[in-house]
């Protein structure tokens, strides 16, 4: 007897990817062990065709897309990852081809990041094609890094560049040129999560998160949690050189490089004596960091300042899935 089309399909491209806690997909959950003296640390994303990813997206790129957007999650928490579970909604009619190449991409970085796995479920949508992985990871009882805990005076820390990801969408889009070594698409479509940085800084920052819904939207979210406020120098705020030959041409984007979304860097605070501690860690991760700004006693809000210390206009703040 053969297999229906549902378990022909998981066994054809998603079996292939199973780790040893998923008992080969073969029953209704999986069973794991988890390492002495840790906690679990569990989160979940998902990404809707037209709205986290392009229609014309290669395949490869939107499974590895889906894993590290999941896998930034682990990296804000300090978090070790060590599996995650997937739910796919695939449009009717998709090819089969685009889903052996969406599993290809995921296989690939599993291999980079050290996971697997472990289970989830596949359906058929009229679409457009929903997938939704939620992602496990284990951290030290003393080593979380929440959003909760920045204090008025700590220093704003970020890593990487910010502004890529907007930029990135919006080359593929036509809407601006593309650089000549295709980084800012890169970007968009395969965000670096910072793992080694997460769980480098976790003992030695007071609060943090990943920037997914812009830098000022989610430094919003450190305010509020903490009941403080923040200052930002946009000069501070670090840009790729594709970004800030962007910016050259056209001034009037500095807004929406602190505000767009999908960049996936580490935003967090620490305290001022603590410095050269953070500097450390990043070093140790091999991830840059850049010092933009500090929390405020105050209102929680953000404000961000020029070059010659006028605020920026940011009102929109970033990302929002309503």
């Amino acid at each position: 007897m053969s297999l229906p089309a549902e378990f022909a399909l998981i066994a054809r491209h998603f079996r292939p990817l199973a780790g040893a806690g998923a008992l080969d997909l073969l029953d209704d959950a999986a069973v794991l062990d988890l390492p002495p003296g840790r906690r679990l640390v569990i989160a979940a994303d998902a990404m809707v065709e037209g709205v986290h990813y392009l229609p014309d997206d290669p395949p490869e790129t939107v499974g590895r897309k889906l894993l590290r957007v999941n896998l930034s999650d682990m990296a804000a928490m300090g978090a070790v990852p060590l599996g995650y579970l997937m739910t796919t909604a695939f449009s009717r009619g998709i090819a089969d081809s685009w889903i052996a190449g969406f599993a290809q991409g995921l296989a690939e970085d599993q291999d980079a990041f050290g996971v697997t796995v472990l289970g989830g479920d596949t359906a058929v949508t009229p679409g457009p094609t929903c997938l939704s992985l939620t992602i496990l990871g284990t951290v030290a009882p003393d080593a979380v890094l929440r959003r909760v805990g920045a204090r008025a005076g700590d220093d704003i820390w970020v890593s990487g560049t910010i502004g890529d990801g907007l930029l990135g969408l919006r080359v593929l889009r036509g809407e601006v040129p593309a650089d000549a070594e295709g980084h800012l698409a890169r970007r968009y479509r395969l965000p670096q999560p910072r793992l080694a940085l997460g769980q480098a800084i976790a003992t030695v920052a007071h609060a943090g998160l990943d920037v997914s819904d812009g830098l000022v939207q989610d430094l919003g979210h450190l305010c509020r949690a903490a009941g403080c406020g923040a200052e930002i120098a946009a000069a501070e705020v670090p840009l790729s050189p594709a970004a800030r030959a962007l910016l050259a041409r056209d001034a009037a984007l500095l807004p929406a490089l602190l505000t767009g979304g999908d960049d996936y860097e580490l935003l967090f605070t620490a305290a001022p004596d603590a410095a050269a501690a953070v500097r450390d860690a990043a070093a140790t991760a091999g991830i840059p960091v850049r010092r933009i700004g500090r929390m405020l006693a105050g209102p929680t809000e953000v404000v961000a300042r020029d070059a010659s210390g006028a605020v920026l206009d940011v009102a929109r703040g970033g990302w929002s899935h309503f």
